[in-house]
């Protein structure tokens, strides 16, 4: 039996971070129904990463709600809204990332549907918040981001500011609501009482940098200073970075300087004795190492270093990656499958319960393909 089996989530979000939060919950085990507007549902399914495209939907859409149903409602129709309220009645966790004021103008924010089911768990995820100058603009992932300061740590010194490659802000907003939300279902199992969860990409975002916004809180107010060679952490001292070798690329994280000018055979970084000057002198010293590192191949410095115990590793591409031993046995990718066929690989649930791996081979659903049996095992009026 899955943690959060017998739960069941009713998901309004679109995008990602609510779709990623209800998606978690689905792979522990909870019954999420995501509710759609008939005309399109969720514009996610026009999302594209890349023009690949499976049985009319972008792959985002199908690996971000995988394992999922369909509820198909129009909340402005009096019987579609009817259904949802009795609906509302019954289930454990309602999530929504609209932008502020929108479910209290349907009558669907937190306060009006406490009153239908004071046990239910309230979930939403806005972009920066529902007061101050920023909250009605778009709650978008680069531009969460963008504010944030986040891309002044990437890149090097003489880059621009450079974002995050991946949708961080809203990855990271979808697993705090998940903390939230099983926080609340955590006290209500002692109060009997739901509650109200609410995170906003830009906390999530700020709070991701915690380590190097506590520095630049307590140093002065000193700014970030990316390292014009090979940056690869604003705040840490050389040798932290990626280095190129004759033949690919070796990255080292922290570590003795003058230990690896010993072990490398590289006299001039024995000079650099005090650990200070690996913060003062940073580039410099990742300037020698890097015209150092390329008289070799990878394979060669990783057969010296690692014996060593020097923090290092080889920078794998996707295919490599995927042919490793190590790739393999961690079992990371699961096939999932439409009811009429239709299917898409990506990745499993990362969370092992009870030394068990959580998969399901259930793909996304098609726009309100579970209208019947939602409709019959929670007694609603058949729409059909």
């Amino acid at each position: 039996m899955k943690p959060l089996e017998g739960l069941v989530v009713l998901d309004f979000s679109q995008f990602l971070a609510g779709p990623a939060a209800s998606l978690r919950m689905a792979d522990l085990g909870a019954r999420v129904i995501k509710v759609e507007r008939p005309d399109g549902g969720d514009l996610c399914r026009r999302l594209y990463i890349s023009n690949l495209e499976l049985d009319g939907d972008s792959t985002l859409f199908h690996s971000i709600n995988r394992n999922k149903e369909s509820f198909a409602a129009d909340l402005k129709n009096p019987k579609d809204r009817a259904r949802l309220e009795k609906l509302i009645c019954q289930v454990d966790v309602l999530i929504q990332n609209f932008r502020p004021g929108v479910m209290r103008k349907l009558g669907l924010d937190y306060s009006s549907v406490q009153k239908l089911n004071r046990r239910l768990v309230y979930g939403e995820v806005t972009g920066y918040g529902k007061e101050g100058p920023w909250r009605d603009k778009p709650g978008q992932d680069l531009l969460a981001q963008s504010l944030s300061g986040l891309p002044w740590l990437n890149g090097s010194a003489d880059d621009p500011p450079v974002p995050f490659g991946l949708a961080i802000a809203d990855m990271l907003a979808g697993a705090h609501l998940v903390q939230g939300v099983l926080a609340c279902l955590v006290r209500r199992a002692v109060t009997g009482e739901g509650g109200l969860v609410e995170v906003s990409l830009m906390e999530s975002v700020l709070d991701y940098q915690f380590e190097v916004l506590s520095t630049h809180l307590n140093d002065g107010g000193k700014l970030p200073q990316r390292s014009v060679v090979n940056n690869a952490h604003a705040y840490l001292a050389a040798p932290y970075g990626i280095y190129a070798t004759s033949d690919g690329y070796l990255a080292l994280a922290m570590g003795s300087v003058t230990r690896l000018g010993e072990l490398l055979g590289c006299a001039p970084l024995c000079s650099y004795s005090d650990p200070k000057s690996w913060f003062s002198e940073r580039d410099p010293i990742k300037n020698i190492l890097a015209n150092h590192l390329r008289t070799q191949t990878t394979a060669h410095w990783l057969s010296i270093l690692e014996p060593a115990d020097i923090w290092c590793s080889d920078v794998f591409t996707w295919p490599r990656l995927m042919e490793h031993e190590a790739f393999k046995t961690l079992d990371m990718v699961q096939q999932v499958s439409r009811k009429n066929g239709a299917s898409l690989r990506t990745t499993r649930c990362p969370i092992r319960i009870d030394g068990r791996i959580l998969k399901s081979d259930r793909g996304s659903p098609r726009i309100g393909e579970d209208n019947a049996a939602i409709c019959q095992d929670f007694g609603l009026e058949d729409p059909q």
